[in-house]
């Protein structure tokens, strides 16, 4: 990327969300993301440019160093800060901003510091070998995957109810969505292909934000936020016919939908639970636990023909999970830690940089929040390890997988070595290759911790009053899922 001959017109606008905006480059597999500030700053911004590049190089050293050990190297793509020309960045700003979505307008995009992130724009991967059909990239946002355990939680529903499913009731109590989604992220931690098929069956249903589909480059389903209107499944699923034709090695064009829908969902389970090239073992500590079922979830339990197998300990799934569980005490047995620190910088506020409250994220950082110790010995050394533990917990839990599908040719096919790539030929051809990606691993700022809190409290509180009463879906729902899966 040459900096000093940037044109505005060889970019165009892909997404953003709360705290930066995102534009893609027209030709190469490249994305700048940049910050985003409050409209009513915009004329006066509120960080210098040397602090906004420390912001940007702070994402950069939190993911590098931080997520990337905890979560797997092979996952991580951290990107690097570049300086950009400043008129360059105003005419972007200027261009994209017809294509934002009104209820985003509210920030407006940082044209003072010139400071973006520089990252490879993971809805086009690089191909191997040019194939008449794009690759298909889905972006999923996972969410938590484990209930917290009953010893620092004040509501016995919390040890029921997973936070996505009472999340929802809040989400559409307060208007944000309109219909709840019966996306359960316990089914999709679980590593049985009966409730991960279930759940993504259900993120295709009602995507929200958890769930995109591209197909080269471009986005050809996902949910727009407040709208009435559902995603076109039906556009969808003619996107995705000319990648599921193949039946028994003949090309069959009367595939029923449903056989397209099942057979797309099936490919996505296979990447999901691939050990990516380690040993594979299978880990399941949550079923001994009794945590990995949600009493929200209409999953029916006693459809599993098949013993929960856990997922397997290199899988994309297995390790996020691991460091979402970082999270120890749950935010209500934080919190009284949190207020520990707190005190301990009102009365030494040097300590903040010894503390390494806001960085910087380097292996010293990583040192503090593994050799925690098990018990509270009272130092305030301690609270802040688990602080930090929680802060890293958080960012998984928030945290997106990019599985990138790309249909094999038919030399790839008769070839059973695709270097480091798997296939996936378990099901019926055409085969993929694929690769995971995690992304938006952005360090959670120390002082979000008291709105976690209050937040927390108005979900469960929200759940509680209506009783966790469900909308009643359609009868087709029940019916279909008992066709969904069969014998693999």
């Amino acid at each position: 990327m040459e900096l000093d001959k940037m044109d505005e017109n060889d970019w165009k606008y892909h997404g953003e969300g709360n705290k930066s905006l995102v534009v893609s480059h027209v030709q190469h597999p490249r994305v700048l993301r940049l910050l985003k500030y409050p409209a009513e700053d915009s004329e006066n911004p509120p960080q210098t440019a040397e602090q906004a590049y420390r912001q940007i190089q702070n994402i950069v050293d939190f993911s590098s160093n931080v997520m990337s050990s905890l979560l797997g190297e092979k996952f991580i793509h951290s990107g690097e800060v570049v300086k950009l020309p400043l008129e360059f960045v105003r005419q972007l700003s200027i261009k994209v901003q017809h294509q934002r979505p009104a209820w985003r307008c509210d920030k407006v995009m940082d044209i003072y510091s010139g400071c973006a992130l520089c990252l490879p724009n993971l809805t086009s991967p690089a191909l191997h070998q040019p194939t008449h059909t794009p690759p298909l990239c889905i972006e999923i946002k996972p969410k938590c995957g484990f209930l917290p355990s009953p010893k620092h939680v004040s509501k016995d529903i919390k040890t029921k109810v997973c936070r996505y499913c009472m999340h929802q009731h809040y989400k559409v109590a307060n208007g944000k969505w309109k219909r709840r989604s019966f996306y359960c992220p316990l089914d999709l931690f679980s590593g049985n292909r009966q409730r991960m098929h279930f759940a993504i069956r259900h993120l295709i249903e009602e995507p929200q934000n958890n769930f995109k589909v591209f197909k080269g480059g471009q986005c050809i389903y996902s949910s727009k936020e407040g709208s009435d209107e559902s995603p076109d499944m039906n556009s969808l699923l003619h996107h995705l016919r000319p990648y599921f034709l193949h039946t028994n090695n003949r090309m069959n064009s009367h595939v029923t939908s449903k056989a397209v829908l099942n057979d797309f969902i099936q490919v996505l389970v296979n990447a999901l639970l691939s050990s990516g090239g380690g040993d594979g073992s299978v880990v399941a500590d949550r079923q001994a636990e009794g945590r990995g079922f949600c009493e929200a979830s209409i999953f029916n339990k006693e459809r599993i023909r098949h013993g929960s197998r856990g997922l397997p300990s290199d899988s994309v799934l297995f390790r996020i999970l691991q460091t979402q569980m970082l999270d120890t005490l749950d935010i209500e047995g934080l919190y009284p830690l949190y207020r520990q620190v707190e005190q301990h910088l009102q009365d030494f506020p040097k300590e903040r940089t010894r503390l390494q409250i806001e960085g910087p994220y380097n292996e010293a950082f990583l040192e503090k929040l593994q050799k925690c110790p098990s018990e509270n010995d009272g130092s305030v050394e301690y609270a802040v390890a688990k602080v930090h533990q929680y802060r890293v917990a958080m960012t998984a839990k928030d945290c997106s997988i990019m599985v990138a599908l790309v249909p094999s040719s038919e030399e790839e096919e008769d070839n059973e070595s695709l270097s480091s790539q798997r296939q996936l030929r378990d099901f019926r051809p055409p085969a993929f290759s694929y690769s995971a990606s995690i992304l938006d691993l952005d360090p959670k700022p120390f002082d979000s911790i008291p709105r976690q809190l209050r937040l927390d409290q108005k979900i469960v509180s929200c759940y509680l009053r209506t009783g966790g009463a469900l909308p009643k879906g359609p009868v087709r729902e029940k019916e279909d899922c008992t066709l969904l899966f069969h014998p693999m």
